[in-house]
């Protein structure tokens, strides 16, 4: 078993949260992305502060696992669940449904009644097993690149 700790990000964990998002679309993306997609998706390793910047209006998780930080979520303050990474050897552990509960127990504490996201195929599956719904389709363009994408949906209780 995994002795794991869900905690809302600090300061000193950016540079750890923009490792695990470039290797996460880098690595992890990798099974159902190609490295032109991959490339359009993230063309450079995330600066941690201005990463920091970038996300600075939202809530955010962090997973930490023997103090190292090994998966982040964000929440925009409207219900939109903005990223979800986890480092790919962390997958399949239950690192990243611990902290998607941990986003949904504080969106419904925060009175929102839907959660909303744009979802990359390999978080797709994840999430419609956590109860999101499809919405439609959303492929993104990004240099003459397609990304596939898809948009969902969560109703809270």
């Amino acid at each position: 078993m995994i002795l794991r700790e869900i905690r809302r990000a600090r300061d000193a964990d950016w540079p750890e949260i923009a490792e695990i998002f470039w290797r996460g679309v880098q690595e992890g993306a990798a099974p159902r992305y190609s490295e032109a997609q991959r490339r359009a998706w993230l063309p450079a390793r995330p600066e941690p502060s201005a990463f920091a910047a970038r996300l600075g209006e939202q809530a955010v998780w962090v997973a930490e696992e023997g103090r190292r930080v090994t998966g982040f979520l964000t929440l925009r303050a409207d219900g939109y669940l903005d990223m979800a990474y986890v480092l790919p050897e962390m997958r399949g552990t239950g690192t990243a449904a611990a902290l998607l509960a941990v986003l949904e127990n504080h969106a419904a504490a925060q009175g929102l009644r839907r959660l909303t996201v744009r979802a990359s195929d390999m978080a797709r599956p994840f999430l419609a097993r956590h109860g999101w719904t499809v919405i439609a389709p959303a492929p993104q363009t990004r240099d003459g690149i397609v990304i596939p994408a898809t948009d969902m949906a969560r109703a809270l209780a």
